[in-house]
């Protein structure tokens, strides 16, 4: 029988069921280990998702500098193919942006899922609080097979699909990346025609 999904903040009675929950799925979702202390400690920062039990959870975890993590994102397997997964994101945008943050990152190895709400791949590099932060320590860093992706947040403007957002980086405004994923097409030219180059287009 299918139950209505709520999404609500987390509360620290809820750390028990939320650590259940990512234990069950570390190895499909390639979520990192917490404990059920880290959970319960920083319980306030967890969106849930309640049809009666917890069956999805996302965190918004603060890397400094204006940039937040969306992290241990999670939708129990009954329950996927509801956008669940989804709303969790919007709803840790949101938090962020009152939260006075200007940049929301993921790390993960399904890029494609976040490109079409609005994120845009950058390179690694672009995120260094996450990498001092995290990878830093990881026994993965530099193979670890993730994507980095970023979106920029704005009073009033909410995750959103299909375009891009712009990347900060360094304090500045980088234009929005077109497209996210680009191919070159090389068109076939007269031979002997000058300044013959090739035509990108969108993928």
């Amino acid at each position: 029988m299918s139950h209505t999904v709520t999404l609500r903040p987390a509360c620290a009675g809820d750390a028990v069921a939320v650590h259940r929950l990512i234990a069950a799925n570390m190895e499909i979702g390639h979520l990192l280990p917490r404990t059920i202390e880290d959970i319960e400690r920083h319980a306030g920062r967890f969106i849930v998702a309640d049809a009666g039990e917890i069956v999805g959870c996302a965190e918004l975890a603060p890397l400094g500098s204006g940039v937040a993590e969306v992290r241990s994102l999670v939708v129990r397997e009954d329950y996927r193919g509801q956008r669940i997964g989804v709303r969790l994101v919007e709803e840790v945008a949101t938090a962020a942006t009152a939260d006075g943050h200007s940049t929301l990152v993921a790390f993960t190895h399904e890029p494609s899922r976040f490109v079409r709400q609005g994120f845009t791949i950058v390179p690694h590099m672009w995120v260094p609080e996450k990498i001092a932060h995290d990878c830093t320590a990881c026994a993965l860093f530099r193979r670890c097979g993730q994507h980095a992706v970023t979106l920029a947040l704005r009073p009033g403007v909410t995750v959103r699909p299909e375009r891009p957002a712009a990347v900060i980086y360094g304090g500045r405004s980088v234009a929005p990346r077109r497209p996210n994923v680009e191919r070159l097409h090389l068109r076939q030219v007269n031979e002997g025609a000058p300044d013959a180059v090739p035509e990108p287009v969108t993928a």
